[in-house]
């Protein structure tokens, strides 16, 4: 136990090569001979889609296919997957289609309308800038503040008043009640503002087809999610599937999740039997990796005549963009409430929150995914309460 025990400490090995130079990240990796894919993405926030013609990208140069949200509709099931939770009155939260291609409308700047593979990148970007996109521009709504209020825009028929979930942990009455008798209140409005992720190396991935078995190659935070997913989308047996990750090049939570680039790739390469390979763009990042936060909570807490905390309401509302990531339902509510009443006792505590869709894009875990946002607005309260 004296080499393994605890608090013993465990040394990286890794270093010397990533500060070296000499680290293999997924732009290494891909073999030379791979096509490139370019996404061309919606540069709207909330439009109806009311035309896509490819005619002039498919016959530029170096061109070997252009791939819209009716191929995808037509290889495999055009729906990315996403959790869901329990609502205070027992529904489950809404889980709005996300399609891997965007078809009928765009709902947040940077989706992903279509796929062209070329020969080379700068081909496969002249082709991008071919495809005619016809939008039909819509109002949009961003402030997760405002979404809920009468007469805004509305991203899904299927979330009346753009409302996800209305998710509740704890005794709701008796924090009330306790709030009501206390001989002191605090209250605090605050907001964890969006973050946007921003890796050493963007996301990117690329794989082959040999005619009966997909290898795919991808940056991420793992494999085996990403390989189930691609077996049943594919409808293929789970040994003509491997995944395999390089160096990942920094994630922390935003690259631990599928995202519709990987099964659009999937689909040209089988389509097409080469190698294609892509790599986001910095500015295409900032537009399509998940977010982090997000979230605008009112809090108040009672305390008794001798100071001592008997209860503690915090009502939160959580953006999570266009459409739920993987992950998205469970950060701001789930996960929060683990660590909502940090070392304090607090007897009588009410938690709510309020999920909602705006034309942003989607929100997952990043750096702590809900425990950082919970124990900043904890103990920012308990700093007000210490001062007044």
């Amino acid at each position: 136990m004296q080499k393994f025990g605890l608090s013993q400490p465990v040394r990286r090995v890794e270093d010397v090569r990533f500060l070296s130079g000499s680290g293999t990240y997924i732009d290494d990796t891909a073999p030379r001979e791979a096509l490139h894919g370019v996404f061309v993405r919606a540069e709207v926030a909330h439009a109806e889609i009311a035309s896509i013609n490819t005619a002039k990208a498919l016959a530029a140069p170096g061109v070997h296919g252009v791939y819209t949200g009716a191929d995808i509709e037509a290889a495999m099931e055009n729906d990315m997957d996403a959790g869901r939770i329990p609502n205070r009155d027992g529904t489950l939260s809404v889980r709005p289609v996300r399609p891997i291609l965007a078809t009928g409308r765009v709902r947040h700047v940077g989706e992903a309308v279509a796929l062209v593979v070329a020969e080379t990148l700068a081909a496969a970007k002249d082709a991008a800038e071919l495809v005619d996109i016809a939008y039909g521009e819509l109002p949009a709504v961003v402030d997760p503040t405002e979404a809920e209020a009468p007469g805004q825009p509305q991203l899904h028929d299927e979330a009346p008043g753009n409302l996800c979930y209305d998710w509740g942990i704890g005794d709701h009455d008796a924090t009330e009640h306790a709030l009501a008798s206390a001989a002191h209140t605090v209250d605090l409005s605050l907001v964890n503002n969006r973050i946007v992720a921003n890796a050493m190396e963007t996301r990117g991935a690329w794989g082959d087809w040999d005619g009966e078995r997909l290898t795919m190659h991808y940056n991420g935070q793992g494999v085996w999610d990403l390989k189930g997913e691609l077996v049943t989308r594919l409808g293929l047996p789970e040994d003509k599937v491997a995944v395999f990750t390089p160096d990942v090049g920094g994630g922390f939570g935003m690259k631990g999740f599928n995202y519709p680039e990987h099964f659009a790739l999937a689909h040209a390469i089988r389509s097409l039997g080469r190698p294609v390979r892509w790599l986001a763009e910095r500015g295409e990042g900032f537009q399509t990796d998940v977010a982090g936060r997000d979230q605008h909570a009112a809090l108040v807490a009672g305390f008794d005549a001798e100071h001592r905390m008997i209860a503690l309401k915090i009502e939160t509302t959580a953006n999570l963009g266009a459409y739920l990531s993987a992950a998205a339902v469970y950060i701001a509510s789930d996960l929060a409430a683990r660590v909502l009443t940090g070392v304090y006792d607090i007897q009588n505590a009410w938690f709510n929150v309020r999920g909602v869709f705006t034309n942003t894009t989607p929100v997952d875990a990043y750096r702590g995914a809900g425990r950082p946002e919970a124990q900043y607005q904890l103990e920012r309260l308990m700093d007000k309460a210490a001062r007044v």
